[in-house]
């Protein structure tokens, strides 16, 4: 784990941005003129993802991928300039915001400044010819960090972007030597002190089967030596295994409360329901209310919570990478009041520092608890929707939804659950 990653990430929401199809204009301007609305959802980062030319040779659909990049150093002229750029991260600091932006370092584009320039920089089949070590990503070429001028280059890159940038989130990570990162970082930190660093890490079996070809692929323990934050992906197909009917309610619990005993103590989790690389939430979750209560579990959750953009008006659509695609704004939903007070909740100080576990219980609930000190905060979260009479061990009382202010009753150590998302403050209960 980076050891002076900060708990504080835990009370923190991020909002990731795919520039081109965040509106009709797809540019920087656009995301700019809009900062007012995301400010309001309780927004403290905003991801953007690549920003950088994409090449042209081996696309996939009109526009290509934003992750086939052709220059890292530059800007993709379809978003605007350099100084929109600069200009766009200027008005989110002053909204109180930070901005962080996608690094793609395992790939480039066919078409690339660096293979033009650097073409010994880069993977080789066995037979001599470039590819790349994930057969369906046809639309780009690995690099090869055996080749230490390669190193210097990308970490330069780092350090011009974070002159203007407050982090990075970066592609892949597991794909690239922990050594590099942990250069990378130490250098960086120079320029941004503070520099967030966010790695896609990738799913256990990704792991396995890239390592049973002979290729670096990280796990998250690796990862967390060099990276403030990683992605969920080792909860996140039971999570979908569960919404599919493959797997049950108590597994999934059963993983996230592993994690507590995996990772070190200062831990950060990206949570989330959705991203660019997964269906939308309201498209698998296609009733209101328990996608209500997984919205505010992922809030309650240990660990930073992430929002796609669309998510808080419930587009269906998952965006294109390859296409325009612009995001569905007039859903006729809007769910911006509980965004808004889930991350209210998101700066109770109990979810900074906490022991957090988490229980499966008859109807489909989950039952949350962070403890800290002799005070708890519990969450109450029906996956299905529905109504039940559960125990606790928390004294008889009314206590008060957080969420949306109404009364929490508990008498005979019962709660009523109406099979909408409860969150409140108690005493703490005896470890069960």
């Amino acid at each position: 784990m980076a050891k002076d990653t900060s708990k504080m990430y835990r009370n923190q929401v991020m909002y990731s941005i795919f520039v081109r199809n965040y509106s009709e204009e797809g540019n920087f301007d656009a995301v700019r003129r809009d900062l007012d609305r995301i400010q309001k959802l309780g927004v403290d980062i905003i991801w953007l993802l690549p920003i950088h030319p994409i090449g042209k040779i081996a696309r996939k659909g009109l526009l290509g991928s934003p992750y086939a990049i052709s220059d890292y150093r530059e800007i993709n002229p379809e978003y605007g300039t350099l100084d929109d750029f600069i200009a766009l991260v200027k008005a989110i600091h002053e909204h109180g915001m930070k901005c962080i932006i996608d690094v793609v370092y395992n790939h480039t584009s066919p078409d690339s400044w660096l293979m033009q320039h650097h073409p010994e920089w880069f993977f080789r089949r066995e037979d001599g010819s470039f590819g790349n070590k994930v057969g369906e990503w046809l639309d780009v070429v690995d690099l090869d960090y055996s080749q230490l001028g390669l190193w210097d280059y990308q970490i330069q890159t780092l350090k011009q972007w974070a002159q203007i940038v407050d982090g990075f989130r970066c592609d892949v990570a597991p794909l690239i030597p922990l050594d590099f990162w942990l250069k990378a970082r130490q250098e960086v930190e120079v320029i941004r002190p503070g520099c967030l660093w966010l790695s896609e890490s990738v799913e256990p079996i990704f792991t396995i089967e890239n390592r049973d070809r002979g290729f670096v692929s990280l796990s998250d323990s690796e990862i967390f030596q060099a990276f403030d934050i990683c992605y969920e992906y080792d909860v996140f197909a039971i999570f979908r295994g569960y919404l599919e009917g493959r797997q049950s309610l108590a597994e999934y619990a059963k993983m996230v409360n592993l994690q507590e005993a995996v990772y070190p103590d200062n831990y950060v989790k990206l949570r989330y329901l959705e991203n660019h690389d997964n269906l939308r939430a309201s498209f698998i979750i296609q009733e209101e209310s328990p996608l209500l209560n997984w919205t505010a579990f992922i809030y309650f959750q240990k660990g930073l919570t992430l929002l796609y953009a669309g998510q808080e008006v419930g587009d269906h659509n998952l965006p294109d990478l390859f296409d325009k695609d612009v995001v569905r704004w007039n859903t006729g939903a809007d769910f911006t009041w509980l965004l808004s007070r889930l991350y209210t909740i998101k700066k109770h100080p109990g979810l900074t520092d906490s022991r957090y576990d988490v229980q499966a219980l008859p109807h489909e609930i989950l039952y949350a608890r962070h403890r800290f000190g002799k005070r708890q905060l519990t969450g109450i979260f029906s996956m299905k929707g529905q109504t039940s009479l559960l125990s606790t061990g928390i004294p008889d009382g009314v206590y008060t939804n957080l969420i949306d202010n109404s009364e929490v009753r508990i008498k005979a150590g019962k709660l009523s659950c109406k099979g909408k998302p409860i969150i409140f403050e108690s005493n703490r209960e005896s470890l069960q």
